[in-house]
């Protein structure tokens, strides 16, 4: 597990293919065209927060070579809306991806490359072979290292290209809002929006158009003050007056990518951060004072009473947070960084995403968008399920809660009479659910990827975030009734014998690093599955990334949810103090049983596999 990687390993790498290319000019790109560049494959696709950490993590890497490595993002979609060529686009954009993209809907280029989840990264050498595979987040410094040393290999030998890469930057959009994530009605009974792709705050008129002040200078940065700077903002949380009398700002920000919250004061328009480091959450503590405790992705917050603070949604790691602005204090209120569909007892429930809360005296409801769930937290600290199948089961569907499906929502809306209102996203609509009938319904439909809505005079008012504006869609009484298709995502399966099948994950430190045990197990490993019954040994929790599991008789089919992670320090004894970086990935593998199938199933961390 800890030898080096082999960095002649002679895999030729698959030709590109897809359906669309974006970001190359109209250009379709070949391997043969990058024939003398280091070639970076970004498996990954819009919805999975992993997938937007690991964007992240690459940038520094594409500018420390620019002129060798060509990184190019395979969008390989899990839900419906993702495969659409309006949405590749408008993600291009919002997230900022200034590299080539191939949209590959039909999983093509995915299943020739062998990937088995997002985000995979794969990198292929001057002269078209695979020389790295890593999955998952926090593998920058391996890929630094593993690019460093084929540079040096091919400037040596001659075959190596430098200069310009396909990329061509599409035109730029000019609008007044761009992505827009989340709303709130402010006491003046003006609206503030969060300008995600324009890194701000806006407060406009209460007809949802009129811009009356800007908080954010529209660059990226994390900046306090009177001139600040956000990094993709997103849920904003209005604190009670007392509360924001004697803390001294009004509005706590989700500052999403800085993964931040800061306070926002109305009347001087100052900012400050109020909890979040600006470091990502990987492991450690998750109590204490607030600018002391990491997040990951804060990405909705909301004020609940019960709590007596701000719940904060904590996308990537499937948590929430409790933030309470008296005490400065951060703490976790729900979850156990497990991704999936659990219910039960707060701290043993599974989230997946979570992207928006709405507060409605005892309850708080959550929608969980890889689940494509709707939820509720209790006072006493209990979650249930109202809407939601698990992972890989979406649709557009309405009627008794029980079958109704929904498509990766992001935000949910509390009315007054008890009803809540769930912007579905992927739908491109706004459903209802009556808790007092367990009916859901349709309210709109049509609308551009709706990320919140507010309620103003008894009416809402709905981000469309890729329409980039505010919009009231529902005429008085509108009702719809939808009994669409239901959906399950469909990756091709791992094909699996019976019996005991051993399951390996591979991790290579890079160079320079090894994995320390001084301070406890480096590496960890968490099992479970789909049926809980198609593992009849292996599951749970261990510190070995190589397993025996055993697949129960009589399962055909079934998924394998895997969890890892490994923990590489500097290897040299005469630093005090190394360097250890945590690579992270959650895996949620399709197998099929099929008498003479393989014993063994390699899952790619980092590195290559040495059996093959």
């Amino acid at each position: 597990m800890t030898t080096a990687p082999r960095r002649r390993a002679r895999v030729r790498a698959p030709e590109l293919v897809g359906r669309e290319w974006f970001n190359t000019g109209d250009r379709e790109l070949k391997l043969a065209d990058l024939r003398g560049k280091l070639v970076l494959l970004d498996f990954w696709t819009f919805c999975c927060i992993n997938c937007l950490h690991v964007l992240d993590e690459l940038r520094p890497l594409e500018a420390e070579f620019p002129d060798v490595l060509v990184t190019i993002g395979v969008h390989s979609p899990k839900f419906v809306h993702e495969a659409e060529r309006a949405a590749v686009a408008a993600a291009v954009e919002r997230y900022a991806v200034e590299h080539p993209v191939l949209n590959d809907p039909e999983l093509t280029t995915w299943q020739n490359y062998a990937v088995k989840a997002w985000p995979t990264l794969v990198l292929v050498d001057p002269e078209g072979y695979v020389v790295h595979v890593a999955a998952g987040e926090g593998h920058l410094d391996a890929l630094r290292q593993v690019v460093s040393e084929v540079v040096a290999e091919h400037e040596a030998r001659g075959t190596l290209h430098r200069g310009d890469g396909p990329y061509v930057a599409p035109p730029p959009a000019a609008t007044e809002l761009r992505f827009p994530a989340k709303a709130l009605l402010t006491p003046r009974g003006t609206l503030l929006v969060s300008d995600s792709a324009h890194h701000r705050l806006v407060e406009l008129d209460a007809d949802g158009e009129t811009v009356l002040r800007r908080f954010g200078t529209g660059e990226r940065g994390r900046r306090d003050g009177p001139d600040p700077t956000f990094s993709e903002p997103a849920g904003l949380a209005l604190l009670p007056a007392g509360v924001a009398e004697r803390v001294g700002y009004h509005v706590v920000v989700a500052d999403t990518v800085n993964h931040l919250l800061r306070g926002l004061d109305l009347d001087t328009g100052e900012v400050t951060t109020v909890a979040g480091t600006g470091e990502q959450w990987r492991d450690g503590a998750t109590d204490g004072p607030a600018d002391g405790i990491a997040l990951t992705s804060p990405w909705d917050v909301a004020w609940w009473e019960p709590a007596g603070g701000v719940v904060v949604a904590l996308a990537g790691n499937h948590t929430l947070g409790l933030f309470t602005p008296l005490e400065g204090r951060l703490e976790r209120l729900a979850g156990t960084t497990v991704e999936g569909l659990h219910d039960g007892p707060a701290a043993e429930a599974f989230f997946a995403q979570t992207s928006g809360l709405a507060a409605a005296g005892d309850r708080l409801w959550l929608v969980d968008s890889e689940t494509s769930a709707l939820r509720w937290l209790d006072a006493d600290r209990t979650v249930h399920t109202a809407v939601g199948k698990g992972l890989f089961a979406f649709g557009h569907r309405d009627g008794d809660a029980e079958q109704a499906l929904l498509q990766h929502p992001l935000g949910v809306t509390a009315l007054p009479n008890g009803q809540v209102v769930v912007a579905d996203t992927y739908n491109g609509a706004l459903r209802r659910y009556d808790p007092a009938t367990g009916e859901v319904s349709t309210l709109a439909t049509d609308i551009a990827e709706p990320s919140d809505a507010v309620l103003v005079d008894g009416e809402l008012v709905v981000v469309a975030s890729a329409a980039h504006r505010l919009e009231r869609p529902i005429a008085p009484g509108a009702r719809l009734s939808v009994s669409g298709d239901a959906h399950e995502v469909r990756r091709p399966p791992s094909v699996v014998g019976p019996g005991v099948l051993e399951l390996a994950v591979v991790f290579t430190p890079p160079t320079g690093q090894k994995l320390d045990d001084r301070y406890g197990p480096s590496t960890r490993l968490e099992v479970t599955s789909s049926p809980p019954g198609l593992l009849a040994g292996g599951a749970g929790v261990g510190t070995d990334l190589v397993r025996e599991l055993r697949v129960a008789e009589g399962f055909t089919e079934g998924v394998l949810h895997v969890v890892a992670q490994a923990a590489s320090c500097t290897d040299d004894p005469a630093v005090e103090h190394p360097v250890c970086r945590l690579a992270r990935q959650d895996w949620g593998v399709p197998i099929r049983v099929e008498k003479d199938g393989p014993d063994r199933l390699p899952l790619m961390m980092g590195g290559l596999d040495e059996s093959i």
